[in-house]
């Protein structure tokens, strides 16, 4: 069953930019060219988005394809499709991959079974608190954050996967 995201590359060297490109296109097997513009938290930098549409696991592949370039941040998302998790990425250079399950509405999902664990090894509210944080990408949303608001209003490509 098809399923449809989004890429988001927040930052990336100029140089890079092309680089991106067909790491997409590789996964997608579909030419890429997306709209660059400047990312104003780092006027170095270039950021873009695409949205896409392909088969579930998609996102999974987008993400380990961006993630060869460390110095570049991005979100990779997946909508739920039949029978199958939507999931969300996030790269921040220097704090590495984020993965979470997601539900239809966006919204990071834990399971009972991670919860329980997590209620388990805390040690005090302050250490609960902690880990829940974690599980929830807190560190990777609280850096993406600025690099996100540079993206409203920004074009959009749209792409669909080949294979």
């Amino acid at each position: 069953m098809p399923t449809r995201g989004v890429v988001y590359v927040h930052s990336t060297p100029l140089a890079v930019c092309s680089h991106v490109e067909w790491a997409i296109a590789r996964v997608l097997a579909a030419p890429v060219n997306l709209q660059w513009t400047a990312q104003p938290v780092d006027p170095s930098a270039r950021r873009a988005e695409c949205g896409w549409s392909g088969r579930a696991g998609t996102g999974a592949e987008l993400a380990a394809a961006l993630r060869q370039w460390p110095m570049i941040r991005f979100e990779v998302t997946e909508e739920p499709s039949p029978g199958t998790d939507g999931e969300r990425f996030m790269y921040v250079p220097g704090r590495g991959l984020f993965r979470a399950t997601v539900g239809a509405a966006g919204d990071i999902q834990l399971g009972e079974d991670r919860l329980r664990s997590i209620m388990a090894a805390a040690r005090g509210p302050e250490a609960l608190a902690h880990a829940l944080d974690k599980a929830l990408g807190s560190a990777w949303d609280a850096e993406l954050e600025p690099y996100r608001y540079a993206g409203d209003g920004a074009p959009v490509t749209l792409l669909t996967r080949v294979g």
